[in-house]
């Protein structure tokens, strides 16, 4: 073969040094497998290999450990962003980050998330948001769309009988205690590219010392919406984009 064909300059993709050699449980089409590359490039890039503890949660994301070759913290379900706040008291100079699913983040853990950022807790929470509880069986999540048929609202969400999706970003954006607050994507090429920058942003910001930050992440879940990974994607753009609109939130770390 062509040593110039193989070089590592023509690489279109090489796996970061800190993911293990571990088959993922994720469903094809998902987008955990993305954002777990993201978070292992950026530690590997900020030289944080030996420095670094992730929370993992409980949900589709509850063996995130398996993957990234760091430290890692079990947390029960919903209580990540206390672990992490204890973890970064105890140790300062550590880069540590909580990764949580809608339903671990937006429903059981929502005093844990509110609270941690608005004490400014120097902690990066990365919300992964697919509308829908994954794990479990399809059953509708607080971010959930109007409309949305899951297997516990299989005609819709209704306002009367289930309230609004909430969002949990433009709340977190609100907070005295959050630096920066960012809604993205994995869908794209330039979306990837977007993500990463703002994982590397909040990693830099927590480390800092300069307050909370939290980084969603619009996924898919193609099981549980009963599409394939390529409508699945359609459907997102379609439907969750419109109302979960990316972009910086809010972002305090220049000042």
């Amino acid at each position: 073969m062509n040593e110039e064909i193989i070089s590592a300059e023509n690489l279109v993709y090489k796996k970061p040094e800190l993911m293990n050699e571990t088959p993922m449980h994720y469903c094809p089409g998902c987008s955990h497998g993305v954002v777990h590359k993201l978070v292992a490039e950026v530690i590997e890039e900020m030289g944080m290999e030996e420095k670094t503890v992730g929370v993992s949660p409980v949900g589709c994301a509850v063996f995130a450990y398996r993957y990234l070759d760091i430290d890692w913290e079990e947390a029960a379900h919903g209580r990540a962003p206390a672990v992490a706040t204890a973890i970064k008291r105890c140790w300062p100079d550590r880069l540590v980050f909580t990764y949580q699913g809608d339903g671990d983040l937006a429903c059981i853990g929502t005093a844990e998330t509110i609270h941690a950022l608005n004490r400014g807790e120097n902690i990066t929470i990365i919300f992964v948001n697919n509308a829908i509880y994954g794990m479990t069986g399809g059953q509708m999540a607080p971010t959930t769309l109007m409309g949305q048929k899951t297997a516990t609202c299989p005609y819709g969400r209704q306002a009367d009988l289930h309230g609004y999706p909430l969002k949990m970003t433009e709340i977190a954006a609100t907070l005295e205690g959050t630096c920066y607050v960012t809604r993205q994507s994995v869908d794209t090429v330039p979306s990837i590219r977007a993500a990463k920058k703002a994982i590397r942003k909040a990693f830099e910001a927590s480390m800092q010392g300069k307050g909370s930050c939290l980084v969603e992440i619009v996924g898919t879940c193609n099981s549980g919406w009963k599409l394939s990974p390529v409508k699945a994607n359609q459907w997102m753009k379609e439907n969750m984009f419109p109302f979960y609109q990316k972009g910086d939130l809010k972002d305090t770390t220049g000042e």
